[in-house]
């Protein structure tokens, strides 16, 4: 169907179904999100950063639906940072944005040839490099804040992973200073949107989003930004599952754990990169 419309009529469908279809499941939770954690607020001008995956690209329609809602007077940058895409790649990006009416703002950058030759965890690398190009060109450009497309299930995902594999307990926060760049700000505003109903989302406007573009994929465990691998992940995220079997609270419960720390339970804490004992005030 999508091959007979007009890039007008793709427009149309996928803000339509934002707007009612998916509205519950989509806008609400991004919706609250910005409004709980105050990601968007007077004055802001916000790089909205485009991967060309899924969760980037639906982003930026809730950004441009929200800022219709003018409840807030903020602007946005839609940027797409080519770290070395082949012909295919770049143009599906770039077709897409077409197709859903976002206007970006393309850069380029030499990461892929950087990474090429690094064999210790060049994904990780290159995920540390991707932000701080980003940082870097949002803040030439204006901005104040950086936007990523990071959604509920890389939340609790992160929070598992922490504690089996990284011995700690922390999470993906909903927003971040940056300590590189003075002035600016990390948000997420897919905290609490799911991936079923971002996938669901796609499927129904019938698009075809990029994956990750690096030959590192084909040939290794990819690492996330957080230093733990894609099978690490992938694992995590069918343990989850598997616990829903008998739990079916179990990702809430997840969630919620990070808002429900009782630090009169805690035998050390860590707090601005100080450890603390319980000993201390016992």
């Amino acid at each position: 169907m999508q091959k007979n419309m007009t890039n007008e009529e793709k427009i149309d469908r996928a803000e339509k179904s934002i707007q009612k279809k998916f509205h519950k499941q989509i806008f609400s939770p991004f919706a609250k999100a910005c409004k709980t954690y105050k990601l968007i607020e007077e004055g802001d001008n916000i790089a909205v950063c485009i991967s060309g995956g899924k969760d980037s690209m639906l982003m930026a329609k809730l950004f441009q639906e929200i800022k219709r809602h003018r409840q807030v007077n903020f602007d946005l940058k839609f940027l797409v940072m080519d770290p070395g895409y082949n012909k295919e790649n770049r143009e599906l990006i770039e077709y897409n944005a077409a197709s859903l009416g976002i206007p970006i703002t393309v850069f380029e950058s030499t990461i892929f040839d950087t990474v090429d030759n690094i064999t210790k965890s060049p994904c990780y690398l290159c995920a540390r490099m991707r932000r701080g190009y980003l940082y870097s060109k949002a803040k030439e450009l204006g901005c104040n804040k950086i936007a990523l497309g990071h959604h509920y299930d890389d939340v609790i995902e992160t929070i598992l992973m922490g504690m089996l594999h990284g011995a700690q307990i922390q999470t993906m926060m909903p927003k971040l200073h940056s300590t590189n760049f003075e002035g600016m700000e990390l948000i997420r505003p897919l905290y609490l949107v799911r991936e079923k109903d971002i996938c669901a989302w796609r499927d129904y406007n019938e698009l075809r989003f990029l994956q990750c573009a690096c030959h590192f994929t084909e040939t290794c465990s990819t690492i996330n930004d957080d230093g733990t691998s894609s099978s690490k992940r992938l694992e995590t995220k069918k343990l989850i599952e598997n616990l829903k079997k008998t739990n079916p609270f179990v990702e809430s419960n997840i969630f919620r754990s990070v808002e429900n720390v009782n630090l009169d339970t805690v035998i050390e804490y860590k707090k601005d990169g100080v450890r603390h004992n319980f000993l201390e005030e016992y």
